[in-house]
């Protein structure tokens, strides 16, 4: 078996940075964007890879979308890709028999992301643990190979296809990731990535609400429509850390989960005078809503539940049209955030170009620290996590995804071992 020969370090890094350069060119010549190329050179110097440096015939197992057609993709596959040489400023992960990987419980926004945006090729999954491989050289967090991570990853990104958590080893952007608390296991942790960043984004960038370590003394109301998802269950309790006075909604079986993880009130979604409720129990003071789903009847319930005479702020997950937020309360004001944006880097979103947002990256790299220090003290916990239900391995995530995409998964957090 070849192994690429010693080459002095000046003469190595000359000639790497010389083919690089080559390469890009070629691309940019064979019809790459510019969006496309600039993103590949970004990366490699600004990003976290957690990967061994490996020989050049050896490749890892993965999940990737085996078909665009739309209206849906017509599924996914296991493939085998060789490991990339490590030039990007990355880390690489090792999620092997140890490390967890992680689906979306209820669906949403990484279900329809698979099924409309990706094209064919690309790498899925958004969560992860594992453990650390190498450590690029861009990465200001003290990473040191074998350290227990978990974090968040851009699946279904088609600009660089390479990302996604859905591999034996995969890339994953360095200062977004944490060390496991000794507290957590892999499958715990596993959990974490996408409710993280999208609690931080939402509660704290998109609604503006105080952070937990400076909680604030007013009452204030906020409502989480879907109280019981992944995401949910973490901003109830950011939430309460914050000062917040909370309720939620979700079936009545889950009442007493969402307030043993500390809501005020919990309101069945399916009821008819679910709105209407929630404005009593607050005399007319929700001014801050944070929806989890996005979709359905949830714009609908949580704005009608909000104040009729201030309005307030409704902060989704995935895109609403504004009007109809506007027609059901003309003094709402209506945000939605879009997780991909903590990488700060440009990608596509089906037909949108999405620029660069560094400001995400710096928040998200302070909050993902936030939420570590929470967990370590243990005053925030994981949602619950069932592990290999439809199988361990790349099969069971594949069983997972599908069933989720039927709707047959329900305040839970699918994770599968490798």
């Amino acid at each position: 078996m070849e192994i690429r020969p010693a080459w002095p370090r000046r003469f190595r890094m000359r000639k790497y940075f010389l083919l690089m350069l080559v390469r890009d060119l070629g691309w940019w010549l064979l019809g790459s964007t510019p969006l496309e190329c600039g993103a590949a050179w970004l990366r490699r110097y600004c990003t976290l890879q957690l990967r061994r440096p490996v020989r050049q015939e050896e490749s890892a197992r993965l999940i990737r979308v085996s078909s665009s057609s739309h209206p849906i993709v017509q599924g996914w596959i296991v493939a085998e890709a060789p490991y990339s040489l490590p030039g990007r400023s990355a880390q690489y992960d090792k999620a092997s028999t140890a490390a967890m990987l992680d689906i979306r419980a209820r669906g949403g926004a990484g279900r329809k992301h698979v099924d409309w945006l990706c094209d064919e090729g690309t790498r899925v999954g958004c969560d992860y643990a594992g453990v650390v491989e190498e450590v690029g050289s861009k990465v200001t967090k003290p990473f040191s190979k074998g350290d227990r991570v978990a974090g968040f990853a851009h699946g279904g990104n088609v600009v660089y296809k390479e990302d996604g958590a859905f591999g034996e080893y995969i890339t994953a952007k360095g200062d977004l990731q944490i060390k496991i608390p000794d507290n957590l296991s892999f499958e715990e942790a596993s959990t974490l990535g996408v409710g993280v960043t999208t609690v931080g984004q939402g509660l704290y960038q998109s609604l503006k609400l105080p952070l937990p370590d400076k909680p604030t003394s007013e009452k204030t109301y906020l409502l989480i429509y879907g109280g019981s998802t992944a995401t949910g269950s973490l901003a109830i309790q950011f939430a309460k850390l914050s000062g917040l006075t909370v309720a939620v909604t979700c079936s009545p079986r889950n009442f007493d989960y969402c307030k043993s993880l500390g809501a005020d009130a919990a309101f069945d979604y399916n009821s008819p005078t679910c709105a209407k409720d929630i404005q009593e129990w607050s005399q007319d003071s929700i001014v801050h809503v944070f929806d989890c789903i996005s979709e359905g009847d949830s714009p609908k319930i949580a704005v009608a539940a909000m104040s009729t005479t201030t309005g307030g702020v409704y902060s989704t997950l995935l895109p609403v049209p504004e009007e109809e937020v506007k027609a059901l309360n003309a003094k709402v004001e209506y945000r939605s955030t879009l997780g991909y944006t903590v990488i700060g880097e440009s990608f596509r979103f089906g037909p949108n170009e999405v620029p660069a947002r560094p400001a995400d990256l710096e928040f998200g790299k302070m909050f993902w620290e936030v939420a570590r220090a929470l967990l370590e003290q243990g005053k925030v916990k994981v949602h619950r996590p069932s592990v290999n239900k439809f199988g361990k391995g790349f099969e069971g995530i594949l069983k997972g995804m599908d069933e989720m995409r039927q709707g047959k998964v329900s305040g839970e957090k699918l994770v599968f071992t490798l």
